[in-house]
């Protein structure tokens, strides 16, 4: 793949433009977490890592976050000890497309992140893909890296949960993140390098319009 993702991308196209733009950008105004770091007194550099549908969106939504230092597309979730985008196209090494956030704890808060990622990331009610994109390897996860991240992920899936702001049952895994791989260097900040591409006007930038409307204190060009 050079300019667009796969075989399919000509169909996912087609799909995508005879429905909602809203169906790209869930948009949802969700409570803060109640379990949560405090900003930390001094900086430093932390990381999570989330899936989400196509990592392209998940990694340009998160390059506006104030607060965010990094954001890299890869590979997390298979049991293979490697991992490209041939293989996990295939939609059989476990892997899902993921983006290795990295942020400033002093600046903003891993349970905010999760917030974004819950709010206008995804769409975490549907199962076996996002939008277009159909396999497990476009499923949703939270992938945590030690116990205290996985008690602030789990948390707060209990508390949307138990306060029915969504309307269908939350379909994101909480598991433990064994592994990260980069994806091929065509793929990062493939959103910021092809605006106008269907694909990414219609699935993606919403998303970071969603974003600036709902969260317009940590919004950043």
């Amino acid at each position: 793949m050079k300019i667009v993702r796969d075989a399919v991308l000509a169909a996912a196209i087609t799909l995508a433009l005879v429905t909602s733009l809203k169906a790209a950008s869930p948009a949802v105004s969700l409570p803060d977490p109640e379990v949560d770091d405090p900003l930390a007194a001094s900086s430093s550099k932390v990381s999570l890592v989330l899936a989400g549908g196509c990592f392209w969106g998940i990694e340009e939504l998160y390059q506006h976050v104030r607060g965010v230092t990094d954001a890299v597309s890869g590979y997390s979730g298979g049991s293979a000890t490697n991992a490209n985008y041939e293989l996990v196209s295939l939609g059989t090494t476990g892997h899902a497309e993921s983006v290795r956030v990295t942020y400033d704890p002093s600046t903003i808060t891993y349970g905010q992140l999760l917030k974004i990622f819950f709010a206008v990331a995804h769409d975490a009610t549907q199962k076996g893909g996002q939008g277009p994109d159909v396999g497990p390897q476009y499923r949703s996860v939270i992938f945590f890296a030690d116990e205290h991240q996985q008690k602030i992920a789990a948390a707060y899936v209990a508390q949307l949960t138990a306060a029915r702001v969504l309307k269908r049952s939350i379909t994101t895994q909480v598991v433990p993140l064994t592994a990260f791989y980069e994806a091929e260097s065509y793929h990062q900040d493939y959103a910021s390098h092809h605006p106008t591409q269907p694909y990414i006007a219609i699935n993606d930038l919403p998303k970071v319009d969603a974003l600036k409307k709902q969260f317009p204190q940590i919004y950043v060009r």
